[in-house]
């Protein structure tokens, strides 16, 4: 709690939830343009003039010559027309639209909300606007990797990038909870074990990240087995352990996988324990998890058969959304402080 008047932390609770819808529509349309390969549409970082997007035919062609001159299109999409570059072009500039948005939209109430309450007590409010900040160089650094020698961007780049989204919205998620979440339970969890849970949970974001970064959600569509085997068809075990398995799209899927089965077996033995010692005030919150786990699974699954199909695949983004929300309502209702 921020303050002992009501109506400052209804203006809050607004605020923070504002934030929190926003930045998963960031999430979704960061994902569609990854999808759509649209993220190098756009080759220069413009923090205002990229604000306006091409109003006449002049500028569509300067903004389609600068995508010419990059591997992406001399390699992979020589043959593709103006039209065509036009639909790559919105999605990119949508999600930078939408990354300026959520700078303006947190800073104006931080700023106002700094002169209703001591400053002292909005730090954790004001670290959110800075990683918010830090995004969007992150972003610009991602982008870059793809400008020289690649037709994508560096898995390793996107699956930061995709990570820190996914931690700023977690931290407004908690802070929004602090806000109108009492956390009163009588009995909890050690709050080491849905700590532990989250992070497996932005692993599997991080690998999901490199599956997406290198089209692995491409290959190996079948489940469950990889080809004719649990273990991919064409690598060796000994892989896995070396540092290029990260580079490996058919090892990085199958740790993909795996690393859901793990996610799968911890949840059902924390489920066992809550129920085993009749946590009451635990079982909503349990069962809620444990329904996008399933649902989280499911899409998983129906993403590698289709081949990542568009709309699955984002489905399966959208449903992590709701997984990571889940996780982190869970782990505050286990935290003995707030």
């Amino acid at each position: 709690m921020y303050t002992i008047n009501p109506k400052i932390n209804y203006q809050l609770s607004v605020w923070l939830i504002f934030m929190f819808l926003i930045i998963s529509i960031m999430i979704i349309v960061g994902g569609l343009t990854r999808l759509t390969d649209s993220g190098l549409s756009i080759t220069k970082w413009q923090l205002f003039s990229g604000l306006i997007p091409p109003l006449n035919q002049k500028e569509w062609l300067s903004y389609f010559e600068l995508y010419k001159e990059i591997p992406e299109f001399k390699l992979q999409n020589f043959d593709m027309s103006l039209e065509e570059f036009k639909i790559i072009f919105w999605w990119e500039w949508a999600h930078r639209f939408l990354g300026r948005l959520i700078a303006i939209s947190f800073l104006i109430p931080l700023i106002y909300f700094s002169f209703k309450i001591k400053i002292t007590k909005l730090i954790n409010l004001y670290l959110i606007f800075f990683l918010i900040c830090f995004q969007g160089f992150i972003g610009w650094y991602m982008v870059s990797s793809g400008l020289v020698d690649r037709v994508d961007v560096s898995h390793f780049r996107l699956s930061v990038h995709l990570l820190l989204a996914f931690l700023i919205l977690s931290l407004i998620f908690w802070n929004l909870l602090k806000i109108i979440k009492r956390n009163d339970l009588s009995i909890k969890l050690n709050p080491l074990i849905p700590f532990v849970f989250l992070i497996l949970i932005f692993l599997q974001i991080i690998l999901g990240a490199f599956v997406s970064g290198m089209d692995a959600g491409k290959i190996y569509n079948s489940w469950p087995f990889m080809g004719n085997n649990y273990f991919p068809d064409d690598n060796t075990f000994m892989n896995l352990f070396k540092i290029s398995a990260f580079n490996d799209p058919s090892l990085v899927q199958f740790m993909h996988r795996n690393l859901a089965y793990v996610i799968a077996l911890s949840y059902s033995l924390i489920f066992y324990k809550i129920y085993k010692n009749e946590m009451y005030d635990l079982y909503k919150s349990v069962n809620i998890l444990g329904a996008f786990i399933f649902l989280q699974i499911i899409l998983g699954i129906l993403t590698i058969i289709y081949g990542a199909q568009i709309y699955i695949a984002s489905m399966h983004q959208i449903s992590s959304i709701f997984l990571v929300s889940s996780s982190i309502y869970f782990l505050y209702l286990n935290t003995k402080f707030n």
